[in-house]
């Protein structure tokens, strides 16, 4: 199998051949300082922007404007696994829920955008498949969506993690 050997374009740059929501959010400095946790130079951790579902529902998106793993260039594949882990134990850490859902479809937006959410046990909304449900509920007014306050508190302390080093290798927790 020919490994692509090309390197990525510069973080800055959006590649991006058609109408993008993802490099579009990336490119609104304002909105995306509203939502981001953390980033690197492939990866982008934010909290699901306004109404978000569930408190702690994040999103793992890749800075290159790409559909999915099959496109990853060697640097990024070398990453995505231990990246997932970690943004993975925050989301667990920070929301205090039983375990996180990884999700990824991209048909809504064609851009690598893993959705990290958070199950709670005690929480049937956010059970398996009811989790899509509760996304649609929330999008068309029918749930209550998670408060902007606690959202505040969650990336407060989710970014204080990150910066002391939680998002950077391997935790012990």
């Amino acid at each position: 199998m020919a490994i692509n050997p090309h390197t990525p374009p510069p973080v800055n740059s959006i590649d991006c051949s058609e109408h993008c929501a993802i490099c579009e959010l990336h490119s609104d400095v304002q909105h995306l300082r509203e939502v981001e946790i953390w980033r690197n130079r492939h990866w982008l951790l934010r909290h699901h922007p306004h109404p978000s579902p569930l408190l702690g529902w994040c999103l793992l998106d890749a800075r290159r404007h790409l559909a999915g793993a099959i496109d990853f260039l060697g640097d990024e594949a070398d990453e995505w696994g231990t990246v997932v882990q970690q943004a993975s134990k925050l989301v667990k850490t920070v929301s205090g829920c039983d375990r996180v859902y990884l999700i990824a479809f991209g048909e809504g937006a064609r851009h690598l955008h893993l959705h990290l959410i958070p199950r709670f046990q005690e929480d049937q909304r956010s059970a398996a498949w009811s989790v899509a449900d509760l996304y649609r509920d929330v999008e068309a007014g029918r749930q209550r969506l998670v408060q902007t306050e606690n959202v505040q508190e969650f990336l407060v302390t989710a970014r204080l993690l990150a910066q002391n080093g939680f998002m950077s290798g391997p935790n012990k927790s």
